[in-house]
């Protein structure tokens, strides 16, 4: 019977390192790197808004502050007298700039909604029916997001003259939701993928027909995706620059961004004003992705876990 070998022999031992022996000195090495990360992020995020904390700090200056060199970032004098501009004439009344945000509403508003209205139903098809050339037709309706609209603006000021469309709202309807029904066909197609077609079948089987099961099974499962392509759409919409100055002419029906660029020109510009008219521009986008953010943050990762 043999001895037993040597604890030494049989578990070698582990050298104790240098941390191991100091956690304290681990624990010192983790802060420092968590203060460096912070450090960074925060002076990038400083490095990104400050165009934005810019803007919103020139739209609550006086005048004086706004031309003053060099420029004050600190201590200058508050005012909401450019925000009050935005809306009311000096003289009284609404002013143009009020009036192109109100046709902005109206022109993005009622193209989201009709791309969608579209868009949903056309990629349901896409998704669950077999067509013929399906490949070749799907790649034809991106085909026409290819183009900027600069290459395209002629012809459809061309169109337009024809039809009687210029200069109105609803041809920067129709055209804002031709241009955003292939991203909707498109985006939406990947969230119908998500939704197996056997709730469609289950409810077929319970007497619905093809179109009720869409609408009362799988559309209220799109609703996040919808979501978030409608905000797609709504930026296009809402930031369009080249029809909206192409095809439109009155100040009654002009947009926002083109009138808002129409501000800056001449010997002097009024920057206080351009910056609260900016500012102004940017809040419905944001106030409308706030409202929809529970939906619009399952929509961008719907589809993120494969089944």
């Amino acid at each position: 019977m043999t001895s037993p070998a040597p604890v030494g022999e049989v578990v070698p031992a582990t050298p104790v390192s240098d941390d191991d022996a100091h956690p304290s000195r681990r624990r010192r090495r983790g802060t420092v790197r968590v203060v460096i990360e912070v450090v960074a992020l925060v002076a990038v995020a400083l490095i990104m808004l400050f165009p934005v904390l810019w803007i919103l700090e020139t739209s609550v200056k006086v005048n004086r502050d706004v031309y003053a060199v060099p420029a004050q970032f600190f201590g200058f004098e508050v005012t909401l007298q450019h925000y009050k501009d935005v809306f009311v004439n000096p003289g009284g009344g609404a002013s143009d700039l009020s009036v192109s945000f109100f046709n902005s509403v109206l022109v993005a508003g009622g193209s989201t909604v009709l791309a969608t209205a579209f868009g949903v139903p056309a990629a349901w098809a896409y998704s669950r029916f077999r067509l013929r050339a399906k490949k070749d037709q799907l790649f034809f309706i991106l085909s026409t997001r290819f183009m900027p609209p600069i290459v395209i603006v002629i012809p459809v000021f061309l169109m337009y003259r024809s039809l009687g469309l210029i200069d109105t709202r609803l041809g920067l309807v129709l055209v804002y939701a031709a241009f955003n029904v292939s991203f909707t066909i498109w985006m939406m197609k990947g969230f119908v993928d998500e939704v197996p077609a056997e709730y469609e079948d289950a409810a077929m089987l319970d007497g619905f027909t093809r179109l009720q099961a869409f609408r009362r099974v799988t559309l209220p499962l799109l609703v996040p995706g919808i979501a978030a392509t409608a905000v797609f759409a709504l930026i296009f919409s809402w930031n369009e620059f080249v029809f909206a100055i192409f095809l439109t002419s009155s100040q009654d029906v002009r947009t926002a961004p083109p009138a808002i660029a129409g501000l800056i020109g001449g010997t002097t510009v009024d920057w206080g004003l351009v910056a609260a008219s900016a500012t102004v521009f940017a809040i419905p986008v944001l106030v409308f992705a706030f409202l929809v953010r529970k939906h619009l943050v399952a929509g961008m990762t719907l589809g993120a876990v494969r089944r």
